[in-house]
């Protein structure tokens, strides 16, 4: 019996960021407007081979994930596909999880995104490659990310990995079998948490450092708590000799909070 196509409904709409269509519309492009534009002669070319972005709800980490997304605005040429690690914050899960075969798409309130099928046969080949609806059903690692690109690139085709216990080599080679020519792969990590501001900087700031010279090892779960797909990202982006330029570092006390318990946001792209 052939499943019948389902969508992944929007579970943090209206406590992450805006549930009104038009109201998100606007905070997405607003968030985006005040990312300074470069120069003519300083645009790219292409988009970056990857992103890191934060997750958290707009008002705290939207400015920072708006400095990595505009790269994409400021480059001539887009991406069709993105591959998508988040942690799963929600549900315990051994390797990266895409959801079920049936679910055709992810819904946002800007409408239904895409997905792209990933082949049973890769599935076979990479046995940290594993499905689960679960890891994704209340996930907001990955979700709150799709405003951004599909207020950037409209269509696109979209692989979603929730990302659990796995070593930087499985992820590393999970990106390496998704990506083709036409994919930007973006990682969804905040950084430090709930640590007082004075203390929250510097440890923000070693972190910064370890992802800028593609150093997975320096880089733990207590630093990021997507350090799992970021260590990943990472080890992969060495192995092609990719160079990481840091767009924004923040915190929540720069964005809509106080100083007394802070979580860390920053935004990269490696090219």
């Amino acid at each position: 019996m052939v499943p019948v196509p389902r969508v992944r409904p929007a579970a943090v709409a209206g406590s992450f960021y805006p549930d009104d269509e038009v109201v998100l519309a606007g905070t997405v492009d607003g968030l985006l407007a005040d990312v300074a534009r470069p120069a003519p002669a300083d645009r790219p070319v292409r988009y970056p081979a990857a992103l890191i972005a934060p997750h958290a709800g707009y008002l705290y980490s939207g400015p920072v994930a708006a400095s990595a997304f505009a790269r994409l605005r400021d480059a001539t040429a887009r991406p069709e596909r993105i591959v998508l690690l988040g942690p799963s914050h929600r549900v315990p899960i051994a390797g990266l999880a895409l959801p079920d075969a049936d679910v055709t798409a992810f819904a946002t309130p800007l409408g239904a995104v895409a997905l792209d099928p990933v082949p049973e046969t890769l599935l076979a080949q990479l046995p940290a490659l594993v499905r689960s609806d679960a890891a994704h059903a209340r996930e907001h690692s990955l979700e709150v990310e799709l405003p951004f690109l599909q207020r950037l690139l409209g269509e696109f085709r979209l692989v979603p990995l929730s990302v659990g216990q796995a070593t930087d080599v499985e992820v590393a080679d999970a990106i390496e079998a998704l990506v083709d020519d036409t994919t930007l792969v973006i990682v969804s990590t905040d950084l430090s948490h709930y640590l007082p501001d004075p203390l929250a900087r510097p440890r923000d700031e070693r972190t910064a450092a370890a992802i800028e010279r593609l150093d997975p090892a320096a880089i733990d779960a207590t630093d990021a708590c997507g350090a799992v797909p970021l260590r990943g990202l990472l080890t992969w982006a060495a192995r092609h000799r990719l160079s990481c330029q840091r767009l924004d570092l923040r915190n929540s006390s720069d964005t809509a909070g106080g100083p007394e318990r802070v979580v860390g946001y920053g935004a990269w792209e490696l090219t």
